[in-house]
Formats: structure tokens, C-alpha cells, sequence
């Protein structure tokens, strides 16, 4: 892994597929074992064997205090709160560097860390993540991350922690956030989407090279799905994140219309999908979304 930046010690709130792979990729950058914390204590202790050189951290408050870099790995609709309960443990610590993983979200959800004294900034890895950490840290290796900053010197810094998991930091205006999420869930999720429209809707929101941007992702989803069919499904449909999908709808509507239909045809036919072989999250309110 390229670069040598060592961290004194780094806290990662969340125990999903995406929380253990960057613990994984960063757990020989921090001084001090990664601390893990999330609200289910059984899935925490199951991150902390997959991450390997990492602990439980005691609470939000514990990695406030101790962390000197700060991992956000929780879902769409629940990082707002999060964000809200981090910045009230936090009040009179020292600042940090903050980042969430959120495609949907910018910067602007982590404004009261940024108000308490935190550096902030949206790292958000365009590739697919099911369970595997060793895999995944490797194919973050020249994969494309959208970078959104609060500030130059966060964006400085978060494009120095893209380059230390050993991929490519592409800056997406705060603007620009849910066009540029829902063009790679058009594109990963459905699998079949045209990857002209995919690319056309990340260059309007603002991405140099977008087939270069989404080679790594669609390459990991076809080769997922071929492996283990809709088990390797991810994305805002599986978790039942209603808002993000309302999210992605406005921003197609509004910049790239002729994108829409195809996006809600996909999308509830993923739903139909889904319910072959399982009881999909939140099913009702997302077919009333998409309808």
C-alpha cells in the first residue's frame, strides 16, 4: 500500500462491510489498534476479528477523545444522527479529521463536527463491497474515491488518505453529491444500465475520466454477481434506505431526465428481484418512492 502517514490513533464508528475493509487497509497506519464502536455489540466484536489490529471502543465519547483520525462508516439515512451524537460527545476535544463514506452525502452533513473544531471532508469509494476484507483492500488499489472537502486543507488531507489505501481521489462538488451516487448505483446495482448514461451523468456532475471513474466498480459487480447472483446485491435497495433513493430521483429529474425511467424500471426491478429470494427492507415505502 502506498505511503508511509501514520495516525496516532484511528476510530471507525460502524461494523458494516465497508467499516472492517478500510479498518483492514488502515489498521498498520494507526499507532494504536483501530477502535471500533457501533450500537449492536456483537457486530462490533465481529468487525474487530475481521479488521484484526483493532478493539471495541467504549462509546462515541471514547473515540472523540482518542482518535485522531475518524472513519464514518454507518448508513445514509443514519449518518445525520450519528453526525449530531459525535459532535455533542466531542464538545472542548481537541479537533480531528473526519470523514464519512456516504456516496449520497457531501460535506455539509458533517457541519456540527466541523463547528466543534473537526476537519471534515466525504471520501466515497466507487467499488462494491460484500464481506470479504483482504479482497477488497485490494481492489481499492486504483480505484477512483469522490472527494468532497470542507476546506483546501481537508481536501489535502483527504486526498492523502485516498492515496494511502492506494487509490485515486476524484474531487465532486458538494453540489454535485447525488448525481454522482446515483450514476454509480445506476450503474453497480442494476448491472445491466447502459454505461454511456452512467458516464455521461458523472461528467455533468463535475468527474474527469467518469469511464475510467467506473471501470473498477462495474468490473467487481459483474464479477460478484456472476459468483453469487443477487447475494452479492448492494447498495440502497438492499438496505432499505427509502431517502437515498428519493434523493437520486430529484437529482436525476433535475439534470439528467432522460436517466429517470430506466432508473425506477431498474430499481423495482431489483425489488421484484430481491423478493425471489428474500423479504426485501422496507419494501412498501421504496415501491411508493419509485412509483
Amino acid at each position: 500500500m502506498p505511503g508511509s502517514m501514520t495516525y496516532r490513533h484511528i476510530g471507525i464508528v460502524g461494523t458494516g462491510r465497508v467499516a472492517c475493509a478500510i479498518g483492514h487497509a488502515l489498521a498498520g497506519h494507526s499507532a494504536e489498534p483501530v477502535g471500533i464502536w457501533g450500537r449492536n455489540p456483537a457486530r462490533c466484536q465481529d468487525a474487530v476479528i475481521s479488521i484484526g489490529r483493532a478493539h471495541a471502543a467504549a462509546g462515541l465519547a471514547d473515540i472523540a477523545a482518542n482518535c485522531d483520525l475518524i472513519i464514518l462508516a454507518v448508513s445514509d439515512d443514519a449518518l445525520e444522527n450519528v453526525t449530531a451524537e459525535l459532535a455533542a460527545a466531542a464538545t472542548g476535544i481537541p479537533s480531528s479529521f473526519v470523514f464519512h463514506v456516504s456516496g449520497r452525502s457531501g460535506v455539509a452533513i458533517l457541519e456540527p463536527l466541523r463547528a466543534a473544531g473537526f476537519t471534515t471532508a466525504a471520501i466515497h469509494p466507487a467499488m462494491t463491497f460484500t464481506g470479504d476484507p483482504t479482497k477488497e483492500v485490494r481492489h481499492m488499489v486504483d480505484a477512483r474515491f469522490a472527494v468532497t472537502g470542507s476546506t483546501d486543507q481537508a481536501n489535502a488531507q483527504a486526498c492523502a488518505i485516498v492515496t494511502l489505501l492506494g487509490g485515486i481521489p476524484v474531487e465532486i462538488s458538494e453540489d454535485r453529491r447525488a448525481l454522482y451516487h446515483a450514476a454509480l448505483c445506476h450503474a453497480a446495482n442494476h448491472l445491466v444500465t447502459l454505461i454511456a448514461s452512467s458516464c455521461r451523468a458523472l461528467a455533468s456532475a463535475g468527474a474527469n475520466e467518469p469511464a475510467a471513474l467506473l471501470a473498477p466498480l462495474v468490473r467487481a459487480a459483474l464479477d460478484n454477481s456472476l459468483d453469487r447472483g443477487m447475494a452479492a446485491l448492494s447498495g440502497p435497495l438492499l438496505r432499505g434506505d427509502n431517502e437515498t433513493v428519493a434523493t437520486h430521483l430529484t437529482a436525476l429529474e433535475q439534470d439528467c431526465p432522460d436517466l429517470l425511467p430506466a432508473y425506477r424500471a431498474m430499481a423495482l426491478a431489483t425489488l421484484d428481484e430481491l423478493g425471489r429470494v428474500r423479504e426485501p427492507t422496507s419494501e412498501h415505502a421504496l415501491r411508493t418512492t419509485l412509483a
